[in-house]
Order: structure tokens, then C-alpha cells, then sequence
């Protein structure tokens, strides 16, 4: 059946999609309509799911979230254990991060860099990391070359917006390439200009060979059908809105029923309510990314602009640009700006997209916008993921934290939670981000007044000469 349209929730079309929702003082809703996305208009029809809860129900293991981390997650329970997941979803499939991302599939997870992974663990545990990191895109990989997502293989340009960044970028690339082995260099501007892109703010590049833009809701959908056809029972507009434990069971409460289980992975990245479960309260710092895309461009504009690959891009600000060429010809831009889900929709945000793509691309300063949206990254207090099971004690365990570096390694890190759920032994579970739980920070209730600080600070220092 087709949840959209299902009419035992009441919801007809869907609920209103919410501009305004904010992770930190909100839950996230019941059945709500997509964010008016270019991959939302893009993507074709939303496959068929279970539809919402409509009774109680028993289930050996619950995955809440059904975004690119819980699809996967229940995809290889049922492929590589033999084990049915139930999913819940508050709103629908790929609702959240999955369907606002700018597609961007890196060798990466985290917000740090492969030289901060050394300063951090030393070089030992950064080459296992890597490898993990590395076996991670090629799972991701393997799913790519079989769902129609609109893939674009040309790696990844880190984009030197600064002199000053070029120092950074060659330690970086001397460090990818003596310590990790990637055949990864650097590009002058003229080099860069002349093969990918005219960016009239660049003084150079990093160029790493792996790294593929991909649709993301495409992708999700391929997923989904996976999954089901695997066996997943995939639920929407079922948001968990009580969670008791008794007697070796979960139960988790449903707009339309009690499900109980044995297990319950969490995967609910940005969207993650402050009230689901203690277990996860205070344990990510939401951050809102905007982003834009145009009308298709003309042979004559892209060439105005200086378009000559599709190889996704993103700049060396703190408060990064992230931006490529899509199939159609569009541009799609995306940054940081907004602080609070509740003055997300103000002009000015959109604006700070639109001052970016004509710094970089001056002929496009009229170009028409097509689309306008913004959702929640999941950043960890660390900076880096945690796929754990937090407490021994309790058979609850979660995959989030990717800050905005998810859309490849979300894929992984299901695999990985699923091996956690299953009880697999591995070599790999000693890793920083397998061994223990999410940091929490002791400043919590006041992290916005934080961001709000150093974002003030990072836009000085990124646009300083």
C-alpha cells in the first residue's frame, strides 16, 4: 500500500511539511509531507511501504528511522542475518537528512580531516581507520551500481578559497598520499580552471579520485525496495512517542499501537528528539544546512561560468560551500546560516547561498532559483560517528554523528550496526568510533548561544584575505 494516500491516518495527503522544526525544542511530527526539495521533485513516485501502525505489535528487532542509516541497517539484517527488522518512521521514508543532503558521497566520515585522526589517535589506529572508512565507501559503492541514482564518478575537489588555505591543502595531500596511499594531488588554479571549474574564488585544489555525487532520495528509494523485498516491514507516520523497557523487552509507543521488541537500533541522525530516549538526549549538536538549486543552465551560461565537469566540490571555509554541476545542468549550492529552526525561513539566509554562487560564478548572478530548503546535520560533540551499543546493560544501540559527511559511510555504519544488533564478533569493534558512546557535553543547554559565537567568528576568519 502506499502510506501517502493511506487514509487510516487521517492525514489524507500527508500533514503540513514544517519549515520551522527544530530538533532541540520539537518533536519532529506525525506523516508530514517531504521539504520541497530538488530530489523530493525529481525522484519519481515514493514506493510503497506498510503505512502507519495500526495496532500492537511484536518484532524481534526495531530500527527507529528510516533515512539512508535505518533502511540499510534493516537491509543488511535481513541479506547477511536472517533477521525481519520492523522500521518506524515518524513522517516518511527519507524524510529527514536523507532527502536534504547535496548528494556528496566522500571518503569520509566526521568533520575531521586524516591529519587530525593522527594528532588524535596516532598513526596506527588512523591507518585502521582509514581501511574501515575505505571498506566503507566500497560498500556503499557496491548499492550505488545498483539502484538508477543519477551517479556522477569523478572524485572530490577540496577547494582552496584562499591563498593562505593552499599550505593546508598540500600537507593534507602529502599526508593522503605517503600515509594512506591515495593517489590524491594538487591542482593550481590555472589547472583546476582549465579541467573542472572556473570558481573565481579559488587559488587552487585538492583532487581525491574516490568520491561520487549521486540523487539522494533516489538512492533511499532503492534502498527501500531493497529492503522490503528482503523482508522489511518498513512503518510510516509512526513516530515513537513513549519508550518503556521491562522484562527484557522494549516497548515502543505508537500514535496507532505498542510494538515491543528484543532490540532497538536508533538512527535517526539530525532528527534525533531531545525526549526519544535518554540514551541519546544531549548527545548531538543539530546544525541547520541550507541549501539552493537553479533552472538549468545553458550551453552558453555553463561555459560563462566555466563548468567542465560534473566532480562535486566543496571550499576550505570553516562554514564550508558545498556545490556541483547536476545532470540537468542545475547548480546546487549549499552552506551553514541559520542558527534555530524557527527563523530558518528568513530571506537572508537564502540570500548568504546566493552571495556564495555569485562570488564563485559571477555571470550567474541573475540566474532564477528553482528550489530553496534546509534540514538537520547530526554533528558529534567529537566530531566523529559513533556506530555503539552505548550501554551494555540494554539492548539499545545507534549509528549517528556523521557531521554532514554521511551520505557514503551511512551506508557502512548500517552494515556495522546491523553486525552490533546480530552480537558478530570483529577486529574492527575496537576502532574510535565502535568503542564507545557519543560524548555528551557539560555546556549543553546552552550550545546555541555557543554557535551562534563562533559562527560570528568563523564567517571573520573565513572571509578574512
Amino acid at each position: 500500500m502506499d502510506a501517502i494516500n493511506d487514509p487510516r491516518t487521517g492525514l489524507s495527503d500527508g500533514a503540513p511539511y514544517d519549515p520551522h522544526f527544530d530538533p532541540l525544542v520539537a518533536d519532529c511530527g506525525q506523516g508530514q509531507r517531504y521539504a520541497p526539495t530538488y530530489w523530493v521533485d525529481t525522484a519519481g513516485a515514493t514506493p510503497p511501504d506498510e503505512g502507519p501502525v495500526i495496532g500492537d505489535m511484536d518484532a524481534d528487532v526495531v530500527i527507529i528511522g528510516a533515512g539512508f542509516t535505518g533502511l540499510a541497517t534493516a537491509l543488511f539484517l535481513a541479506r547477511e542475518h536472517g533477521i525481519k527488522a520492523t522500521v518506524l518512521e515518524a513522517n516518511r521514508a527519507a524524510w529527514g537528512c536523507t532527502s536534504r543532503n547535496g548528494g556528496q558521497g566522500q571518503n569520509a566520515s566526521g568533520r575531521l580531516y586524516r591529519t587530525q585522526w593522527i594528532a588524535r589517535w596516532g598513526v596506527d589506529v588512523a591507518k585502521r581507520l582509514d581501511r574501515e572508512i575505505r571498506d566503507g565507501f566500497e560498500t556503499w559503492k557496491g548499492l550505488v551500481s545498483q539502484i538508477d541514482c543519477d551517479a556522477q564518478d569523478g572524485g572530490h575537489l577540496y577547494v582552496a578559497h584562499r591563498e593562505r588555505k593552499l599550505a593546508f591543502l598540500q600537507r593534507e595531500c602529502e599526508v593522503m598520499r605517503e600515509v594512506f596511499g591515495y593517489d590524491t594531488r594538487m591542482l593550481s588554479r590555472q589547472e583546476l580552471q582549465a579541467r573542472y571549474v572556473d570558481d573565481q574564488e579559488a587559488t587552487g585544489a585538492l583532487h581525491e579520485k574516490e568520491g561520487i555525487g549521486i540523487h539522494p532520495l533516489k538512492l533511499a528509494y532503492g534502498y527501500l525496495k531493497m529492503a522490503r523485498a528482503a523482508g522489511v516491514k518498513v512503518y510510516t507516520a509512526s513516530p515513537v512517542t513513549g519508550w518503556d523497557a521491562r522484562s527484557g523487552s522494549h516497548y515502543l509507543r505508537t500514535p496507532g499501537g505498542t510494538v515491543r521488541a528484543r532490540a532497538v537500533g536508533v538512527a535517526t541522525g539530525g532528527y534525533t528528539s531531545q525526549g526519544l530516549h535518554p540514551i541519546v538526549r544531549n548527545r548531538i549538536m543539530p546544525i541547520l544546512s541550507n541549501s539552493l538549486v537553479t533552472r538549468p543552465l545553458t550551453r552558453a551560461e555553463l561555459d560563462a561560468a566555466g563548468f567542465k565537469s560534473t566532480t562535486f566540490i566543496t571550499d576550505t571555509r570553516v562554514l564550508r560551500f558545498y556545490y556541483r554541476l547536476l545532470p540537468d545542468n542545475r547548480v546546487q549550492i549549499g552552506s551553514r546560516s541559520a542558527i534555530h529552526g524557527a527563523n530558518a525561513s528568513e530571506p537572508r539566509h537564502l540570500e548568504l547561498l546566493r552571495a556564495g554562487l555569485v562570488r564563485k560564478f559571477p555571470s550567474l548572478r541573475e540566474v532564477q532559483i528553482d528550489y530553496s530548503w534546509w534540514g538537520w546535520v547530526d554533528v558529534s560533540h567529537d566530531m566523529m560517528p559513533r556506530i555503539a551499543q552505548p550501554d551494555p546493560a540494554q539492548s539499545i544501540y545507534y549509528a549517528i554523528g556523521y557531521g554532514g559527511n554521511g551520505v557514503s559511510f551511512s551506508t557502512h555504519a548500517g552494515r556495522r550496526l546491523a553486525e552490533r544488533i546480530a552480537g558478530k564478533a570483529g577486529s574492527h569493534w575496537d576502532l574510535p568510533i565502535y568503542s564507545s558512546p557519543l560524548p555528551g557535553h557539560p555546556f549543553a543547554p546552552f550550545r546555541r548561544l555557543g554557535q551562534q559565537m563562533l559562527y560570528r567568528w568563523y564567517q571573520m576568519q573565513d572571509e578574512a584575505a
